[in-house]
């Protein structure tokens, strides 16, 4: 796999801003960290709460624990806004631990795209 960017490209239309919040859904929906990971570029920083990581090898790290912590892990995205090269969504993720508490979650992002 690579860390090539994919289609759809900027400047984005409604429908393709759609389409690239679609993709990310799926491929967070997937699960799997190293095809997640590939989606952004091999020098992202991420903070979630109180855990940083950089680059591809620390992203696919903190997913793997993430996802085993999370169970049955399910991501709704919607496009909230978009301007040329730059998406704005609203998300909500829910999944349950090992004893059977639910959890969910919302918040928005957004992110400027090459």
């Amino acid at each position: 796999m690579s860390h090539e960017p994919r289609p759809p490209f900027p400047p984005f239309t409604r429908e393709t801003a759609i389409q690239k919040v679609r993709l990310a859904e799926d491929g967070w929906n997937s699960r799997n960290p190293e095809k997640v990971a590939l989606a952004y570029t091999p020098d992202s920083y991420w903070r979630n709460r109180a855990e940083f990581a950089t680059g591809y090898d620390e992203i696919v790290a903190f997913l793997t624990r993430k996802w085993n912590r999370e169970l049955d892990y399910r991501l709704i995205k919607e496009l909230w806004a978009f301007d040329g090269n730059r998406i704005a969504v609203r998300f909500a993720y829910e999944y349950h631990d090992d004893s059977g508490n639910w959890f969910r979650a919302y918040t928005g992002s957004s992110t400027t795209t090459a």
